[in-house]
């Protein structure tokens, strides 16, 4: 998305017309559905299967991170116009949430055991949801939005994520 004014990439900040500011927590929502997802995906049995997953969940969000700067950079460019490393890294920065949304399902997947949550990604599952839900009603909030629509956002994030539990659950992973 670009702003009519700058060409640039639209980050939060400033709206054009100077009339307040964006909030946006795309990324981070998006990142902790992608870790939900990749949690529900892995039947992981390996020699270390909690390693395994940790390794899924960063790696898949790193991948993703560069494949959504690389997205928006390519997508958003002018015609004729070089891409500038300024806009890379203003970019890189933006989606740099989506990386650091599987960071508390690693760390749920690392403690489970001394949980006693064992070998299962419940826990992680769990955490993943949680902070999407979390996630999607801090953005309405700092949005502005009233308290019904905070509410919506919130359990529409709940659903997406109980759909991703139960895809989990009649899988049997």
């Amino acid at each position: 998305m670009t702003t009519s004014r700058s060409r640039t990439p639209a980050l939060p900040g400033p709206v054009p017309d100077g009339r307040g500011s964006r909030t946006d927590y795309a990324g981070a929502v998006y990142g902790s559905m992608l870790a939900a997802s990749v949690i529900a995906a892995s039947g992981v049995h390996e020699p270390h299967p909690r390693l395994t997953l940790i390794l899924l969940l960063v790696i898949t969000g790193v991948v993703f991170w560069i494949a959504h700067v690389y997205a928006q950079v390519a997508g958003e460019r002018e015609v004729g116009r070089r891409v500038r490393w300024r806009t890379v890294r203003q970019v890189a920065r933006h989606e740099w949430p989506l990386v650091e949304a599987s960071a508390l399902p690693a760390l749920a997947v690392l403690v489970s055991p001394w949980l006693g949550a064992g070998e299962n990604a419940w826990l992680a599952l769990g955490v993943a949801v949680a902070q999407q839900v979390a996630w999607a009603t801090l953005g309405a909030r700092r949005a502005g939005a009233t308290s019904g629509q905070t509410a919506v956002e919130g359990l529409v994030n709940l659903l997406l994520g109980l759909v991703i539990v139960a895809a989990k659950a009649a899988l049997g992973h």
